[in-house]
């Protein structure tokens, strides 16, 4: 082992108490340093197996840890390793991931192999075998089998040994229900093989027919989102009891052989639905005490869940079990908070991880007579505070146990097995596929810097450092961000922009906020809605309703519609207060932006579920679109300050160059209904910012959500002309404003065709017209995702899903075509269908529901008309059902789709799928690009080269690779594409203020009499 026994006297240990650190020597810490200090006697010249240099996995850890770069390589191999189905494609990733050439890839790779070159198909073959012998010891040694049989066999020897078991069966990703099914029934066959064999074993411990006297000789583990492929953090009731459905049947199969069932914890998205799956289960069994469920101590909500638990248990009277781990997901949770703008749920020390761990165990012991503890650790510091505590605190030894993982610190769990005896193993078995997203953790925690193991087994790390108190690093650790806090805001910089933060539906308010607001929202529906111009509310005669798509009945508001003389008076009014506001200073400008952005930020429920009302938008897509407003608002404010100051050009001595931007007038804005409130805002902000006043057109199916709009910049206090509204029919008053002589811009977003028209009407010059007209027109796409033989399907089949019919489809940026490589095209289509067969439809308000209704009986017709060309073009997939009432259509996947059908080339604005096969990646890339479209598109690859190559020649304006084509976000994805999906460069990126602008320059001649300014000093004496 590599860590250093120290006799030097114990670390004074820290307590600490909210932000206040006091430190304090204890008998206790001192005998938790002298527990650990025989543990690490007893390690003396042991060492992990999986350290082990004389073995492959032993190599490939110890290169892992000197060579980050080869770390990542090499765990991406790993990851997409049970894909590559033959020597060819395995040769492929190796040269891909280590080096073109042969001499490039490490020895290491290559260990075993007997083969002079691997060009060939016989010295591909030969690689092949050796490589897959190779990666499947390294899985062997985390998982315990690959069938029931095997794990069986494996659980057997573990106890001869003396050591009892948890098995946990890997591939939690489930898609459909199909394969949530076919993982009850892995569990219920499992048991099944266990039922006779536990009636072999004697007991552990030698106590009664139960192990160590006390526990049963079965337990099983389970990932409570694989029994229910549904599982959304915003459908709270709908995930628990769907997981209920089938964890149900198998706690009763365990309760048959006298078991015991954990469930286990995974990502914080669905922590409190795992808690309450626990609750109701434990409460509908009350008198079976055998059911366990798993606690992560690097939860920054775990003190306050295990107390809420605690509480629970006694009020209830049953007695319950917590796993205690520090918790597999760090990585993933710390990421995806980065990306979404939350705080992140996880200590950012883990030294905060650890004394968590004590804090949280201590508490479980306190309380033994409710709740027992199975230590989940293999840090001798954490198992050694575990033992001190459970004898300071006097429980009994039947009140606790100890975890270890299955294939990792054999050293530990022997040395554990002296001491305790109550040693369980956690033990996954199933197939290499989904075990290697297992594979790969267990990996990532081993070579980690922090990991225990690598300080205490591959380093010279002083043993009194690793049994140190935790809350002594946690000190050291906040005394350095103390220090980096107060040299960024000694800096004095401006904060940048930041996306709003996405919605988190695994926060209770959130979850509750939406219900409440939409309740609030429908007591207010039927209102009549004005027209705004001047600052002014105007009425008209002529209303018409617009109303809830799910429930054509319901009126959510009458909208007075303008005609040709309200539309002059709104440009008439613009151009009158375009003088003031074209002088009116960028940053002045951009505080009544950064005003209605607060505003709409405070409104931020009420304004989504005007959405999830009016045009059908599930609770996310909605929370969306009013977040994107935000950014719009908030970054274009931002820009327009960037672009305040003139920009001194050239270095010519005599002369002054300044270049600068001025607004072009008045802009119309012409809205879409798909993103009601974001692109109308987005269009309108960026002209405002830059000096424009606005006349603006919402869509007539999202009136009311436009209305919205001015709602928000007249709190910001917007003066009267800079904003106005005119919602009213295209066909009055749609050309009168395109063609307009003072209309100096025009912002559209919406369909090709009529794009086009407003493009041609805009290029005509009109009588008294003194400009030409600036056209920024987004007018959609025809996008395709492809799928790489090699891609994980697991990831590939539900984004597909969400980029193909999240809000129904009617996205721009949607995927209306998915080409999938031959040779994993079978599996692929065959998880799509039954993932789509899976998805719940109804009204968008119940968050149970995947799919809404299209957006009206027009866009209904047409997406029913394109899904009867899909029956005469292709072969359907799939084809839903739908409720009754509403504008419905069925979700529909089409095979047999070819770049010939126009299904390949018409924008279907539905959910409408086509699936097209293609034989290579090549082809895939050639058919993706053969549209008029160019807009989005999507690669789902673990290649390097593929991905490379998608860079280069998949043609559209936003490339996503291995996630979904949908949901750009402003600054970080600018959106926009080319060919006939628009012209003008993308809406949120750094560019798109220059739409609304003219560039000037002025030149000055500095010279006088011989003499600049900059040559003054200069000059001879």
């Amino acid at each position: 082992m590599g860590a250093k026994i120290s006799t030097d006297e114990d670390s004074p240990a820290i307590r600490v108490s909210g932000k206040e650190i006091i430190v304090q020597d204890t008998e206790l810490n001192r005998r938790i340093a002298e527990r650990g200090r025989e543990f690490f006697s007893l390690l003396q010249g042991d060492s992990p197996s999986l350290f082990d240099k004389k073995r492959w996995t032993g190599r490939v850890l110890d290169l892992c840890m000197r060579n980050p770069e080869f770390r990542v390589r090499m765990f991406r191999f790993i990851d997409v390793f049970p894909s590559l189905s033959t020597g060819e494609s395995l040769v492929r990733h190796l040269r891909e991931y280590f080096g073109e050439d042969e001499e490039e890839i490490p020895d290491l790779l290559k260990w075993g192999a007997k083969v002079s070159g691997f060009g060939g198909a016989l010295g591909a073959a030969a690689l092949s075998r050796v490589i897959r012998r190779n990666i499947r010891e390294m899985a062997g040694q985390f998982i315990i089998g690959e069938t029931t049989e095997e794990a069986v066999r494996g659980l057997e020897r573990l106890r001869d040994e003396g050591y009892a078991f948890v098995v946990d069966v890997l591939g939690e990703a489930t898609v459909a229900e199909e394969e949530a099914e076919r993982y009850v029934i892995t569990y219920m066959d499992l048991l099944e093989a266990l039922r006779d064999k536990r009636q072999d074993w004697s007991a552990l411990g030698g106590r009664g027919g139960r192990d160590w006297g006390s526990a049963p000789k079965v337990n099983i583990s389970v990932k409570p989102t694989a029994f229910y492929s549904q599982v959304r953090a915003q459908d709270f009731e709908g995930s628990v009891e769907g997981i209920l459905g089938r964890l149900r049947r198998v706690f009763r199969k365990v309760i048959e052989l006298e078991g015991f069932l954990c469930i286990d914890m995974e990502t914080h998205a669905v922590k409190d639905i795992t808690l309450e799956v626990y609750r109701r289960l434990r409460g509908e069994f009350p008198e079976y005490p055998h059911l366990g469920l798993v606690l992560q101590s690097y939860l920054k909500e775990t003190d306050s869940d295990l107390e809420a638990l605690l509480i629970w248990a006694k009020k209830e009277n049953l007695p319950i079990s917590v796993r205690l781990v520090k918790g597999a997901y760090w990585d993933y949770e710390t990421i995806r908070a980065g990306q979404n703008g939350w705080e992140p749920p996880v200590y950012s020390h883990k030294a905060e991880t650890d004394a968590a761990f004590e804090r949280q165990a201590r508490k479980i012991l306190e309380n033994e007579p409710v709740c027992h503890l199975a230590c989940g650790s293999h840090n001798i510091r954490s198992v050694a505070a575990v033992l001190e505590t459970a004898r300071e605190v006097k429980v009994p030894e039947e009140r606790y146990e100890f975890q270890v993982l299955y294939g990792m610190a054999e050293p530990v769990r022997k040395a554990l097995f002296q001491i305790a005896r109550r040693v369980r193993l956690y033990c996954p078995y199933g197939e290499m596929v989904p075990g290697m997203a297992y594979l790969v953790r267990r990996l990532l925690e081993n070579t980690a810097n922090e990991s225990f193991l690598r300080q205490s087994f591959t380093t010279e790390i002083d043993v009194g450092r690793l049994l140190e108190d935790p809350a002594i690093k946690i000190a050291s650790a906040r005394s350095e961000a103390k220090r980096e806090i107060t040299e960024i805001s000694d800096a004095g910089r401006i904060p940048r922009f930041r996306n709003e933060p996405a919605v988190d539906f695994a926060r209770a308010d959130h979850r509750e906020a939406f219900p409440a607001a939409i309740a609030d929202v429908r007591r207010r529906l039927g209102k009549n809605y004005p027209l705004f111009i001047d600052g002014k509310e105007s009425i008209t005669a002529e209303r018409l309703p617009s109303i809830n798509p799910a429930d054509p009945d319901e009126i959510i508001g009458h909208i007075c519609h303008a005609g040709k003389e309200d539309v002059g008076a709104a440009i008439s009014a613009a151009k009158k207060a375009f003088p003031g506001w074209r002088d009116t200073a960028p940053s002045r400008r951009a505080e009544y932006l950064l005003k209605a952005a607060g505003e709409a930020r405070r409104r931020i429920f009420e304004l989504s579920a005007w959405q999830v009302l009016e045009i059908g938008k599930q609770w996310d897509q909605a929370y969306a679109d009013v977040g994107e407003a935000i950014d719009f608002l908030e970054y274009y404010a931002r820009e327009a300050v960037r672009l305040e100051n003139p920009r001194k050009l050239g270095l010519a001595p005599g002369e002054d160059n300044r270049y600068f931007y001025e607004p072009k007038g008045v802009a119309a804005v012409i809205a879409p209904w798909n993103f009601p409130l974001a692109i109308s805002c987005g269009m309108a902000s960026a002209a405002i910012a830059a000096g424009n006043c606005v006349v603006y057109k919402p869509s007539g199916l999202t009136p009311v959500i436009g209305h919205l709009l001015v709602e928000l910049f007249q709190s910001a206090g917007l003066p009267p002309g800079v904003f106005n509204f005119t919602p009213g029919r295209s066909g009055v008053m749609g050309d009168f404003l395109v063609e307009h002589p003072d209309i100096s811009a025009i912002a559209f977003t919406g369909s090709m065709e009529v794009g086009l028209r407003i493009v041609e009407k805009a290029s005509r010059v009109q009588l008294g017209q003194n400009h030409l007209k600036k056209v920024i027109s987004e007018m959609g796409g025809k996008n395709a995702i492809i799928i790489d033989d090699d891609a994980d399907l697991d990831e590939a089949v539900p984004q597909v899903l969400y980029s193909a019919f999240g809000f129904q489809g009617q996205k721009c940026s949607a995927c209306s075509r998915v080409i999938v490589l031959d040779t994993i095209y079978a599996a692929f289509v065959e998880r799509l269908v039954q993932a789509a067969r899976s998805l719940k439809i109804g009204p968008a308000e119940d968050p149970e529901n995947t799919m809404g209704p299209v957006a009206d009986g027009n866009q209904q017709k047409s997406v029913i008309e394109y899904i009867d060309l899909a029956r005469k073009e292709g072969e359907i997939l799939f084809s839903s059902e739908l409720p009754r009432e509403g504008f419905y259509v069925p979700l529909t996947i089409v095979g047999g789709i070819t770049p010939a059908h126009r299904l390949a080339q018409e924008e279907v604005f539905g959910p409408l799928l086509a699936v097209m096969r293609v034989k290579d990646f090549q082809q895939a890339i050639e058919w993706a690009n053969r549209t008029r479209f160019a807009l989005t598109g999507g690669v789902f690859s673990r290649s390097p080269a593929h991905l490379e190559e998608a860079r280069r020649d998949f043609r559209v304006g936003n490339l996503y690779l291995n996630r979904n084509c949908v949901g750009a976000l402003v600054e970080r994805q600018p959106f926009g594409g080319s060919r006939m999906s628009g012209i003008g460069t993308k809406a949120g990126g750094p560019d798109y203020l220059l739409h609304f602008m003219d560039p000037r320059v002025v030149t000055e001649n500095t010279m006088r009499r011989g003499f600049a300014p900059e040559t003054l000093d200069s000059s001879p004496s």
